[in-house]
């Protein structure tokens, strides 16, 4: 069955930077979108980036355009969520999600999530 299994989360000062890793095993098919999301303490969960593989194209929130690269390792079946210039508004679990085929920004549409990694940014 498909797992993933989130990582590189902690806790980091304003301005700083994290690259969190979700590592996907039990995949049966090559083409699939893999998502980053977060949900904040009292605010509801909310896309952050994605990645289709078969493309690579990628999408983002406007709120980390600019200060957050998401990016794969076929190889390792893995993928990146580098943060820079973390602000306290970043502070949420983070968490990876797949879907097969192209992203959609329907969080519904992904199947399968991991455990998520707290990212806590402090000013």
């Amino acid at each position: 069955r498909v797992q993933l299994v989130e990582s590189g989360g902690g806790s980091v000062q304003a301005g700083g930077s994290l690259t969190l890793s979700c590592s996907a095993s039990g995949f049966t098919y090559s083409s699939y979108c893999m998502g980053w999301f977060r949900q904040g303490p009292g605010k509801e969960r909310e896309g952050v980036a994605s990645i289709y593989t078969h493309t690579t194209h990628t999408y983002y929130a406007d709120s980390v355009k600019g200060r957050f690269t998401i990016s794969e390792d076929n190889a390792k079946n893995t993928v990146y969520l580098q943060m820079n210039s973390l602000t306290p508004e970043d502070t949420a679990m983070y968490s990876c999600a797949t879907m097969y085929g192209p992203c959609t920004p329907n969080i519904s549409s992904f199947d399968y999530w991991g455990q998520g990694t707290q990212v806590t940014v402090s000013s």
